[in-house]
């Protein structure tokens, strides 16, 4: 879901290119490297980089044609108008943390990285039942619009253009997540040398300025 406006400005951009429609099927995650390995017709996949290689692995991707598209790092939000919590440094963001009533977190991989880094720092049992996690496909933000929790943590680009939230910012650099996206054409692709094409424009540096408005790094 974090590359859903983003893969559908680069569509735009293909069909202009090749005169080819091209339609993004965007789920969580989690369901989309399912459908994958339920034999799901696609001719490409975008996902988190570990997902792609492990689907890579499996033999349900092309190894020699994987790509890296673009570096997402994620944010903090909270309900718009209430008070913007410290989170200039991991000391503060910790705080921040462990004073907050709820958090909400993803089932993608900002989520996955975020309870790690709450182990390494000893606080993933204390804040276990404060935290909420969104149901697939339904955004972190809207859980914070919407009061259910306090603050909420997903990749930026999911978070920048929803209303009735505050962004905060990434996470500071001394624990920021960043979340690498790459693509992979699939084994029983119906279309190959088109995806193969776009996948030439997912990577071109002409999707640079795209990346960077939807909150993305071009890699």
């Amino acid at each position: 879901m974090a590359t859903r406006l983003l893969l559908a400005d680069i569509s735009a951009l293909y069909r202009e290119q090749y005169g080819i429609d091209v339609h993004f099927r965007s789920v969580g995650g989690v369901d989309a490297a399912r459908l994958v390995r339920d034999g799901h017709p696609f001719d490409l996949v975008v996902l988190a980089s570990n997902a792609i290689d492990a689907l890579i692995a499996d033999g349900h991707l092309v190894a020699d044609s994987r790509t890296d598209v673009a570096r997402s790092n994620v944010a903090l939000a909270v309900r718009a108008g209430t008070p913007r919590p410290a989170i200039h440094d991991a000391k503060a963001l910790r705080e921040t943390l462990l004073a907050a009533r709820s958090v909400g977190y993803s089932t993608g991989p900002s989520g996955t990285a975020l309870m790690k880094l709450l182990a390494v720092w000893g606080i993933e049992a204390a804040m276990a039942e404060r935290f909420v996690l969104a149901p697939p496909g339904v955004p972190v933000g809207q859980l914070v619009a919407n009061g259910v929790v306090e603050l909420g943590f997903q990749q930026l680009s999911e978070l920048m253009n929803l209303p009735g939230i505050d962004v905060l910012g990434t996470m500071p650099r001394d624990c920021a997540i960043v979340t690498t996206f790459s693509a992979a054409l699939c084994g029983g692709a119906a279309h190959p040398g088109h995806a193969r094409d776009l996948l030439q424009v997912l990577r071109s540096s002409t999707t640079d300025e795209l990346k960077r408005r939807h909150g993305m790094e071009p890699v």
